[in-house]
């Protein structure tokens, strides 16, 4: 059965619970769709706050616009898929280490090209190490 891609998904982390939705989006100008976006919606459950992570289409900044599949972002030969809990939760470790205040009534916007490098970093240390290959 396939998940409804419109429905929050949970991220638990220690004992507070996070609901974040990944969505794909663009600006309308005169009926033709401009500046393809990857967005990240995130907020902790029972929280007044809410987060919008915008990955926004530029020069060496890729995101999915036919040629990659919905919630890849990447840049520099760098990926990073935002259907990932382990991508959210270094994005959420990100913007908690910068102050993001989950509480706070207001919609946080948030770079993600400005987070991206961080939570590559953050995805690295924490990736298991390659399993020992066996010759025969």
């Amino acid at each position: 059965m396939t998940r409804s891609s419109r429905k929050p998904r949970r991220l638990v982390v220690g004992d507070e619970t996070f609901l974040w939705v990944v969505a794909h989006n663009h600006r309308d100008e005169q009926g033709r769709l401009r500046e393809c976006r990857e967005t990240l919606r995130l907020r902790r459950s029972g929280a007044r706050g809410r987060l919008l992570i915008v990955f926004q289409k530029g020069p060496g900044r890729l995101v999915p616009d036919g040629y990659v599949h919905s919630g890849a972002v990447g840049t520099g030969g760098l990926w990073l898929n935002l259907h990932e809990p382990g991508t959210v939760r270094a994005l959420l470790d990100e913007v908690t280490r910068r102050g993001w205040d989950s509480d706070d009534p207001r919609t946080s916007h948030l770079d993600g090209w400005d987070l991206f490098a961080a939570a590559a970093t953050r995805l690295t240390a924490t990736a298991p190490p390659p399993a020992e290959q066996v010759r025969p």
